[in-house]
């Protein structure tokens, strides 16, 4: 509704009421007003760049008063000096050829040599002939957007970093892993090396009779414990002994190589079994006991003495060792009982229990090491191979050449093998079946 005046009729009551009075107020405000106070800056200037009008508030964030500012400084005055640089290669030209340039981010210095990220719109103004006259530009203050930007950067270089060190991580593990492998091959190479010096390269070939060998190292990274010898003791006989020492690693390795030699030499001495056990024992004491660190070793030596008539006579002699099996032609098998014999080196004197057996063509004698008979058959320790099984597991081989049985019970090792926690070594000794085969060539520990 309007009056008859020309004036328009003042609203009603309640919000149009407000409403009004808000639109009124914001009438009331002069252009002039707006400018100065306006939420950007904003300034004029000649084509040479000199300022011909400029905001107040722009000069505010500026730290400047207008009088030092207008028709005494160029635009270009008030900016940094990278800014400086940039406006005149690239804004001042681009702006001249193309009229008008929006969004340009620069920055302008302060009274206080602060610098102000801004960004810049600028539009020629043209008179009525189309001449350029001046220039006028909007400056939005860019602090929160630069700010904003310089923390994304950061953050964008922590990124980068962060990436780099993880990479660089992963590039020194795989090193240190490979490092770790070839260290761990260098390793087994070496104990591989020395655990073949603590045991004989081949077996020799003996008039008469067959012999298999078999050896097995429970973990590649420590050198085992058990060890097993056959030699000449003069031109009819031959001696022969297998067993475990305690512990793993360099210093066992150090006892079975003294263990070798002392019943080497003490086979040569005095070729009975009791005797060369006693002088074992009476080394391994005073070299260890005695000294106050008991290493001991269980043991069964032998003695062979082959006979005319094709049999072969076993003497044995056992210090705590599990009991040998003898294998017959006619399919039994049995244990060789040596009770009684005490563990090599724990007293200064030790009684060692003896046996003897003869061989006859088709026969054959098994010895072990507890790493068979002590192997996991279940998740526990107290689920144990025994005795008993591998009883059992003989007599279904029975009869069985030193190779036939050898070779059964490489396979039995390998189905019990997350099972074999210690060193197993096997050495099987026979007569032929038929004495017309030829000479058993040597074995090779495997």
């Amino acid at each position: 509704m309007c009056r008859t005046d020309g004036v328009p009729e003042p609203p009603g009551t309640g919000d149009e009421a407000a409403t009004y009075a808000a639109f009124t107020a914001l009438l009331e405000d002069s252009a002039e007003e707006l400018y100065e106070s306006a939420p950007c800056g904003y300034l004029s200037t000649l084509m040479d760049g000199t300022i011909a009008k400029i905001n107040s508030t722009l000069l505010d964030w500026l730290g400047l008063e207008r009088a030092a500012v207008v028709g005494r400084r160029r635009f270009a005055d008030l900016l940094s000096v990278g800014g400086k640089l940039y406006h005149e290669t690239h804004f001042a030209p681009l702006l001249h050829m193309q009229g008008e340039l929006s969004g340009i981010a620069l920055e302008m210095k302060t009274a206080q040599g602060d610098r102000l990220p801004v960004l810049v719109s600028s539009v020629v103004k043209h008179g009525t002939e189309g001449d350029p006259l001046l220039i006028r530009t909007t400056v939005f203050d860019a602090s929160d957007r630069r700010a904003y930007e310089e923390e994304l950067l950061r953050r964008r270089q922590d990124a980068e970093r962060a990436r780099a060190e993880a990479e660089r991580a992963r590039a020194e593990a795989e090193q240190a892993r490979r490092q770790a492998e070839a260290d761990r091959e260098r390793l087994a190479d070496a104990l591989a090396v020395l655990q073949k010096s603590l045991l004989p390269d081949t077996l020799p070939a003996l008039p008469g009779l067959e012999t298999a060998v078999y050896y097995h190292t429970a973990s590649p990274d420590q050198l085992g414990g058990d060890f097993y010898d056959l030699f000449p003791i003069d031109g009819d006989r031959w001696a022969f002994f297998l067993g475990d020492v305690c512990g793993k690693g360099p210093q066992a390795a150090a006892l079975t190589s003294l263990t070798r030699y002392t019943l080497r030499a003490a086979a040569h001495h005095n070729p009975e079994p009791e005797a060369a056990l006693t002088t074992l024992n009476t080394v391994l004491h005073q070299r260890y006991t005695a000294g106050g660190d008991p290493r001991y070793c269980t043991c069964v030596f032998g003695i062979l003495e082959p006979g005319t008539d094709g049999r072969t006579t076993v003497r044995l002699g056992s210090g705590g060792h599990p009991p040998a099996l003898v294998l017959r032609a006619d399919g039994r098998a049995h244990y060789l009982p040596t009770p009684g014999g005490l563990l090599v080196g724990v007293l200064p004197t030790a009684p060692f229990a003896t046996a003897t057996t003869t061989l006859a063509p088709g026969d054959t004698l098994l010895l072990y090491t507890d790493g068979l008979t002590e192997a996991r058959t279940g998740p526990t320790r107290d689920s144990l191979y025994g005795e008993e099984a591998l009883l059992a597991f003989v007599a279904a081989h029975a009869p069985a050449t030193p190779h036939t049985v050898i070779t059964a019970l490489t396979k039995l090792l390998e189905s019990l093998r997350d099972g074999l926690d210690d060193d197993t070594a096997l050495l099987a000794l026979g007569v032929p079946a038929f004495r017309s085969h030829a000479l058993p060539t040597p074995n090779h520990p495997r």
